[in-house]
C-alpha cells in the first residue's frame, strides 16, 4: 500500500477550493488532469456528498466524496478497476492568518490486483513527482478560477 503526502499553499479560499473539488460539471479535466470527460459519470449527489466515477487512461475508480466537515473532503474508492482497500483521498484546508491557505492532501493506493499493485509502487516512487505537478496544476486552476470570480 502507498501513502503519498502532499502539501500546497494557496490564495484560494477553503471555500473556493472545496466548490471547484466538488465541482462534477464539465471541464473537470482542466482542475483535475486524471478526470477525463468520458469516465465521468455521477451516480449520486447531496449537499455533503457524492459518488463519481472518474479516471483517465484506462484507469477509472468510484469515490465516494464526503464534504460534511467544510475544512476537509474524503474521497473513498468504492470500486476500481486497479485500486481496493483503503484506497481514497483526503484533502484537508487550513485558513492561515495571511489569508491564504494551506492544503494538505493525502493519497492511499491499495492495489486490488497485480496491475494496481504495481501501479502504486511506481506512483509512491517515480510517480510521486507525477502527482505532486498534476495537484500545482489544479492549485493554480483553482486560483485563477476564484480571480475571475472577484
Amino acid at each position: 500500500m502507498a501513502t503519498i503526502r502532499f502539501t500546497e499553499h494557496t490564495t484560494a479560499t477553503p471555500e473556493q477550493f472545496l466548490a471547484c473539488l466538488t465541482d462534477f460539471g464539465p471541464g473537470r479535466r482542466e482542475l483535475f488532469p486524471n478526470s477525463a470527460e468520458e469516465y465521468l459519470k455521477v451516480h449520486t449527489a447531496g449537499p455533503d456528498h457524492a459518488e463519481v466515477t472518474e479516471g483517465s487512461g484506462g484507469v477509472w475508480e468510484r469515490l465516494r466524496y464526503d464534504w460534511s466537515d467544510p475544512a476537509r473532503v474524503v474521497m473513498t474508492t468504492v470500486d476500481s478497476n486497479l485500486w481496493g482497500g483503503a484506497s481514497g483521498h483526503t484533502y484537508t484546508f487550513t485558513r492561515l492568518p495571511d489569508g491564504t491557505t494551506r492544503l494538505d492532501v493525502v493519497v492511499i493506493r491499495e492495489g486490488r490486483n497485480l496491475k494496481g499493485r504495481f501501479t502504486g509502487l511506481l506512483l509512491a516512487t517515480l510517480g510521486r513527482g507525477v502527482l505532486a505537478k498534476a495537484l500545482k496544476q489544479t492549485v493554480r486552476t483553482v486560483e485563477a478560477r476564484s480571480r475571475a470570480v472577484r
